[in-house]
């Protein structure tokens, strides 16, 4: 409705937007007051009694021969009639007719861009130097006249000729590798590999090296020691003025006041008065004890079952015999010799009798050194101890900055702002004041009306 009678959802009223009616999946709000002990289900399918099952409609395979003749008139050639068709006339093309009249061939490129004569260019060629005939020209060239071809006769062979006559004399068949190569027994050659045994000399060993021999000691010259110069402060003062301290310089003025609202603190031991969201959506219901169905008493169907399908009194049991495999006859001989397991490889390679070689460790060559060991290094015999001068610290004194102006704490934050009152939002209320409910939709939106305010009589 418009005007007064305007309603008004709890979320149309909430102005923090954390208050929301609950939109519930199912129809909870329709039959809310009514208690129903019956479901959808049991309303629109009841039960029904013990049926028997439905009886098989599928005919028996009996094969009917017919006997009358066929008649070969099928729904086509009955339905089917043959029209005339009359060949579609075909549409000549008209011919070609050209328009009168002037056509107009005229270009922007031609009338803005006017034509001009131009002449060829003439070709620019160099002169040609007419040669001066004074005398006959000689065609000879040097070559002709350098190179002037011999009468080269052909040189006859100075080879003697030799005619073969093959040898009267049977060739011996005994040949140079033949004659210089005896065959002769072969050993086995003698190792030349070095025993595993280590040998010691019996000469002290030298310790003498080129190092040692050609090394002279010299000794250490020590750098004397450079004395750290003293710090030495500056005479003149520093000049600590910057241009920030020049430029901007402080106002006097008045201190800020601080704009934070009063802090009311609340009892931890006063009880919680009021309502919440939880609460006002969500109220105890007075639920009726749950009625016990009572299980209906099974009845057995009346008469005999019938246990006969299709397959039982269609399918006819046959006497058959199993069919035996065929397989070709076995070829086995029955040999009653025993089996000789010899062969060739085991006559040629007999096995040989191995030991296996024991591990050859060879002993230390160096023998350990004897002594105490002398632990001076270099760095330890050139290294000067100092003693070590504490630097001092060049760090400012800690001193806050006195200044006689006060500070000036006025911020455009402190000027601008305006305390505003908190306003509680009218959807926390159980009922929100100035509104009155109505109804609750069956999706669960609660509406309310607006109470019209009263006016006062003067």
């Amino acid at each position: 409705g418009t005007g007064s009678m305007k309603t008004w959802c709890l979320c149309q009223i909430c102005t923090c937007g954390r208050h929301h009616c609950p939109h519930g999946t199912t129809r909870i709000y329709e039959n809310s007051g009514e208690s129903c002990a019956t479901t959808e289900y049991l309303e629109k399918y009841p039960s029904y009694g013990s049926v028997l099952p439905p009886q098989s409609l599928k005919p028996k395979e009996e094969f009917r021969a017919y006997r009358g003749k066929m008649e070969g008139i099928t729904t086509f050639k009955s339905d089917y009639r043959p029209y005339e068709i009359d060949k579609q006339p075909r549409h000549a093309p008209e011919g070609y007719k050209p328009k009168q009249g002037v056509i107009d061939l005229g270009t922007t490129y031609k009338r803005d861009f006017n034509s001009y004569k131009v002449q060829p260019v003439v070709i620019i060629r160099p002169l040609e130097r007419q040669q001066v005939k004074k005398g006959k020209l000689d065609t000879v060239p040097t070559y002709k006249d350098d190179y002037r071809a011999w009468d080269i006769q052909k040189s006859e062979l100075y080879k003697p000729q030799q005619t073969y006559y093959p040898p009267t004399v049977r060739f011996g068949n005994s040949t140079t590798f033949q004659d210089d190569y005896v065959p002769r027994e072969i050993k086995p050659r003698q190792s030349c590999k070095p025993s595993p045994a280590v040998e010691r000399s019996t000469i002290p060993f030298s310790c003498n090296t080129s190092h040692r021999l050609d090394y002279v000691p010299h000794r250490p010259e020590f750098n004397l020691a450079r004395p750290k110069d003293s710090y030495k402060p500056p005479d003149q003062p520093l000049e600590d003025l910057t241009t920030h301290r020049c430029d901007f310089q402080g106002l006097v003025g008045e201190t800020a006041k601080i704009c934070r609202p009063a802090h009311t603190r609340v009892a931890q031991d006063a009880p919680f008065e009021g309502s919440t969201e939880f609460r006002d959506s969500f109220q105890a219901w007075a639920l009726p004890a749950p009625q016990v169905q009572k299980a209906l008493e099974y009845v057995p169907p009346a008469g005999t079952m019938q246990l006969q399908s299709t397959s039982h009194l269609d399918y006819v049991p046959h006497q058959a015999t199993r069919v035996l495999p065929i397989r070709p006859a076995s070829r086995r001989r029955n040999h009653n010799f025993p089996f000789q397991g010899k062969s060739t490889t085991k006559q040629d390679f007999p096995a040989w009798e191995s030991c296996r070689q024991g591990l050859i460790k060879q002993g230390p060559q160096i023998p350990s050194p004897s002594g105490k060991f002398d632990g001076l290094s270099t760095f330890r015999s050139h290294y000067v101890p100092h003693e070590l001068i504490a630097t001092e610290s060049c760090k400012p004194a800690d001193a806050p900055l006195k200044r006689p102006l006060p500070f000036d704490d006025i911020t455009t934050y402190s000027l601008e702002y305006m305390p505003k009152k908190l306003e509680t939002c009218p959807a926390s209320y159980p009922s929100p004041p100035g509104y009155l409910f109505e109804t609750t939709n069956s999706q669960g939106h609660k509406f309310f009306r607006k109470i019209a305010p009263a006016v006062k009589a003067f």
